[in-house]
């Protein structure tokens, strides 16, 4: 047996997920989209496909989950106490995730959903919000220290920074952008947005 498969275990429950999870990240990470399978996640997950096939109905599903999983365990929503800080912080990390494994794994997901309408529907429900929650999160921090008015907890006005950055890369063909365009990005648009529709002070 190689390392990356593991006997059966009896594991139940949140902890047999997440060894399911864990399992899929992993293939997902080192093959691919293309390359995960539910055998090879039920080798390296030391269960087998029918404790999978309960949790995630088709291929498509654990896929998005494993995604999901891997956004979870690396982005972390910064709370510096600033919304100028947080914004800027948010936007660096993300530029920087764009160039990671974790991007390639996406543009996996994305360039498979043609052949998959399963997947499509998945890829589609995991980011149908266009990344708002995060983004809402970090903005009602700040409206609960007083920075800026609720009015201002708007999904797309909330995503502005982050629309913007991606249409950086996209009209440039870069994967990472400078960091004086993302202060450019949030100093003259996405804060003069945010006082436009209501900031307190700052």
């Amino acid at each position: 047996m190689d390392d990356s498969t593991a006997r059966p275990t009896r594991r139940r429950g949140e902890a047999l997920e997440r060894a399911i999870l864990d399992a899929a990240v992993a293939e997902l990470t080192g093959s691919g989209y293309a390359g995960l399978t539910m055998d090879r996640v039920a080798a390296r997950a030391g269960t087998n496909k029918n404790a999978i096939y309960r949790r995630w109905p088709n291929r498509a599903a654990l896929g998005v989950a494993a995604y999901e999983r891997l956004v979870e365990a690396d982005l972390r929503l910064p709370d510096t106490g600033e919304l100028r800080a947080d914004v800027l912080a948010l936007l660096r990390q993300i530029n920087c995730d764009l160039a990671s494994p974790r991007a390639e794994v996406l543009r996996g997901l994305l360039a498979a959903v043609g052949d998959e309408p399963e997947l499509l529907a998945q890829v589609q429900a995991q980011l149908g919000d266009g990344g708002a929650g995060r983004w809402l999160t970090l903005l009602g921090r700040a409206v609960a220290r007083g920075e800026i008015r609720p009015e201002a907890l708007h999904p797309r006005a909330a995503t502005t920074a982050l629309v913007l950055l991606r249409n950086e890369c996209v009209t440039r063909g870069i994967s990472t952008v400078p960091d004086g365009v993302l202060v450019e990005i949030v100093d003259e648009v996405y804060l003069p947005l945010l006082r436009g529709r209501g900031v307190v002070r700052g």
